[in-house]
């Protein structure tokens, strides 16, 4: 009540600079709950129960972006960066899955379109084992953000029917280019049929998303910027860390998500994590969680399935 009195008592004359580089603050009470609750965690959707009686549920997901960052935010592309990113096509991709499938481990590859029309080998290369799933990561890594509905809209639609034809599968998974929603990204993916989305960052474990306060059926698999290595393994950066003390920070993670019976979620990039000196992140990994046991190994897609299952959630 006192927050509500303090935010009608402020001064209605002009805004001075630091009001104006903070629009939240003159804002009633009415126009925050608004805009927080747009899109909002709702309900855990945390089982009581992993399957097989496994202690934790373990989703190795995979942004396979390559060049398409580089090629959609310029008109004159850097070759090189291009190449760095083609650098997860020829080489990274190819590392990654030939070591889960080593592990017969099922993993989750978010594309986007324009990877695959790029390098359309990749399709062949994640689907031999006939364990992965490939879900939606844009048309071509595409702020989305900065687009209009209609545009957002159009490149979701676009992406799902390029991978559904390429793979001979319909995608029910979708990671948002950059994991960020716009405003309309929720109605947008909600509309299409999404059974998940893994974008966002309200927790540690599965959760329903709230739009303007009311259930949708949609579940969150949440992913951490903790738990990405691209923000931390660009070695012209001013945050680079050298790929075992890295490997330190995934495994204590995992230790605390096997200690809580949660969900461990990891998100890595072919061209990032393909290289020979990183690849030992993904190998001692994996290794370091297998030696715990009671860990059930699943894509993106069935962990969405099992908890929606479990927590009795009837989708629209």
């Amino acid at each position: 009540m006192l927050l509500g009195l303090a935010l009608i008592c402020l001064p209605m004359g002009g805004p001075s600079a630091s009001q104006t580089s903070q629009p939240g603050i003159p804002l009633d009470i009415d126009q925050l709950e608004t805009i927080a609750n747009r899109v909002r965690a709702g309900r855990s959707l945390q089982p009581d129960t992993w399957p097989n009686g496994a202690r934790v549920a373990v989703l190795l997901s995979f942004d396979v972006d390559n060049d398409t960052i580089t090629i959609a935010r310029s008109e004159t592309p850097s070759i090189g960066a291009m190449s760095q990113g083609e650098y997860g096509a020829r080489v990274g991709l190819r590392r990654v899955v030939e070591l889960v499938d080593r592990y017969e481990i099922p993993a989750s590859f978010f594309i986007p379109a324009v990877s695959l029309i790029l390098a359309p080998d990749m399709v062949d290369t994640i689907q031999s084992s006939g364990r992965h799933e490939f879900g939606v990561h844009g048309w071509i890594h595409e702020l989305n953000t900065a687009l209009d509905a209609e545009t957002e809209r159009e490149l979701v639609m676009r992406a799902l029917a390029y991978l559904e034809q390429a793979t001979g599968t319909r995608p029910v998974g979708y990671r948002a280019p950059s994991w960020n929603f716009s405003p309309n990204t929720l109605s947008i993916i909600r509309g299409l049929g999404f059974l998940y989305d893994s974008s966002l960052m309200a927790d540690d474990r599965p959760y329903e998303l709230l739009a303007d306060g009311e259930p949708t059926g949609l579940v969150e698999l949440p992913v951490e910027w903790i738990l990405d290595d691209a923000p931390l393994m660009n070695p012209r950066g001013d945050s680079y860390t050298p790929p075992r003390e890295l490997l330190q920070v995934y495994i204590d993670e995992f230790d605390k998500a096997y200690e809580e019976g949660t969900m461990f979620l990891l998100t890595t990039h072919p061209h990032i994590i393909g290289h020979r000196s990183r690849i030992l992140i993904l190998e001692e990994l994996i290794a370091h969680i297998q030696a715990k046991g009671d860990v059930w190994f699943a894509t993106h897609r069935e962990v969405a399935e099992y908890v929606l299952g479990q927590a009795g959630v009837q989708r629209p």
